[in-house]
């Protein structure tokens, strides 16, 4: 029975779909002026893993996952270098495809993006100004007036008081409340605007996703994700416009994953303190990247270092080694193996507890090694080798072959068969049991950046 911790009532809940069978799930997306970083990475892995997990589980998943193409970072972005937003967007998503494509990450169904949303948000716009939930001020933006809102912090679990009586209003500021926020920026000289019944001007970032999740999955769906620092005020802000414009609850549950940190700092471009995605992928396997994301249960603070990343790269190479021994049984579902199915599946099911689930398939690597000595257990292996592969379906691991993630670019085929015929002689060298020249061998292997596996007999190589 799986269960979802859901940021709105702060506990566990059981998981029930609106529509039987059916799961219906948003997940805010990138704002596309830079490459991404290693946060945001861990919302693309966190989400896939959510849905892959669900299909899993039998259910029919529509997965939608936003791109916010203008906003005030994009429009400064595009001025600096001197080139069309256009031309910075569609660069900067082809991007963030790349970095997905790179760490395993399936595609959405839907990938709405703001500036191809323009009349879902002006009707929304326009619900909440006819429903008395907004105004235009003197300047011409259009404000959510939280007043008339009852229930605005619900999500955050935030006093409107003292988040009111925290604030401070500029002598200029055209809002009648200090935590109203902007729906429609009235247009400046030179930004992109659209037309509206309000004049000239282009949304707020709030709107966009309450436009684009009720245009995409209806008024009321069942899960809404992102990044921990998206609860406030985004999402809450997201809440008071969807359930003010129609009337009825917008999200039954609510998902966000824990931050990057560095150094015990979140992880932000605004603090100048991030990897991007590129950068990381230039000094560990994507896949290790992946494996070091899914160590950590979703909800935690994800610790960004070094040694972390060699863990999670050492902990899949032994995966990939044991994997490579046998040839893994075709068709093996892991809902249909009675010793690690259900261990894996409750810990999924326990708020998609990766970490745990990690920890079940490396009890069932240890299973294959053991079946693959006893050399009578060759059948076993290969069941327990198709065994990991379908956990690895689930989240998103062992999607290549063996050889090619221990391996990796052999370079020239000269290179690959000296490294051949070096071993080869040492494999010669201890049958002669010349232990000098074989540990010579395994010295100048060693320096060549290749590491020997003797098992069961036989010796195969890798990259270190």
């Amino acid at each position: 029975m799986l269960k979802i911790h859901n940021t709105l009532s702060k506990e566990k809940e059981v998981f029930k779909p609106l529509q039987e069978g059916k799961v219906n799930m948003y997940v805010c997306g990138m704002t596309v002026y830079d490459l991404c970083h290693v946060g945001h990475a861990r919302v693309m892995v966190v989400f896939d893993v959510v849905t892959r997990y669900l299909r899993a589980s039998g259910y029919d998943v529509t997965y939608v996952r936003n791109i916010t193409d203008i906003d005030d970072k994009i429009i400064k972005r595009a001025t600096e270098n001197g080139e069309t937003i256009e031309a910075l967007t569609e660069r900067y998503i082809a991007e963030m495809h790349r970095d997905a494509d790179a760490l395993g990450v399936l595609k959405p169904d839907y990938e709405p993006k703001a500036t191809e949303s323009m009349g879902e948000i002006l009707e929304m716009v326009q619900t909440l100004i006819d429903k008395g939930l907004a105004y235009t001020a003197d300047n011409g933006d259009v404000y959510y007036d939280v007043s008339e809102f009852p229930s605005y912090g619900k999500l955050s679990g935030r006093d409107v008081n003292e988040l009111r009586a925290g604030e401070r209003v500029a002598v200029n500021e055209a809002k009648t409340d200090p935590l109203d926020f902007v729906l429609w920026k009235a247009a400046k000289a030179g930004e992109p605007a659209w037309e509206s019944p309000w004049g000239l001007g282009r949304p707020g970032w709030h709107i966009e996703c309450s436009a684009m999740s009720a245009n995409c999955l209806g008024e009321h769906f069942d899960i809404h994700g992102g990044g921990q620092d998206l609860q406030f005020p985004h999402h809450e802000n997201e809440i008071a416009q969807s359930e003010g414009a129609h009337g009825c609850q917008s999200v039954n549950y609510w998902m966000h994953n824990g931050f990057v940190r560095i150094d015990d700092e979140k992880m932000s471009k605004s603090l100048g303190n991030f990897f991007t995605v590129r950068e990381v992928l230039e000094l560990y396997p994507a896949e290790a990247v992946r494996y070091f994301i899914l160590s950590s249960h979703y909800r935690s603070p994800l610790n960004y270092a070094e040694d972390q990343l060699e863990q999670a790269k050492a902990a899949l190479t032994r995966f990939y080694t044991s994997l490579r021994e046998v040839q893994p049984q075709e068709e093996v579902r892991w809902q249909e193996d009675k010793e690690f199915g259900p261990r894996f599946k409750e810990a999924m099911d326990d708020d998609f507890n990766t970490a745990l689930a990690l920890s079940v398939m490396a009890d069932v690597r240890q299973a294959l090694n053991k079946a693959f000595e006893r050399g009578q257990g060759i059948e076993q292996a290969a069941y327990y080798a198709g065994l990991l592969l379908s956990f690895g379906d689930v989240l998103g691991l062992f999607q290549q072959n063996a050889d090619a993630f221990l391996v990796g670019d052999t370079g020239s085929d000269d290179e690959a068969a000296e490294i051949d015929a070096l071993v080869a002689e040492r494999n010669q060298a201890r049958a002669d049991k010349n232990w000098a020249r074989a540990d010579e061998i395994r010295d100048q292997l060693t320096e060549m950046g290749i590491v020997l596996e003797d098992a069961a007999g036989k010796t195969s190589w890798r990259r270190s």
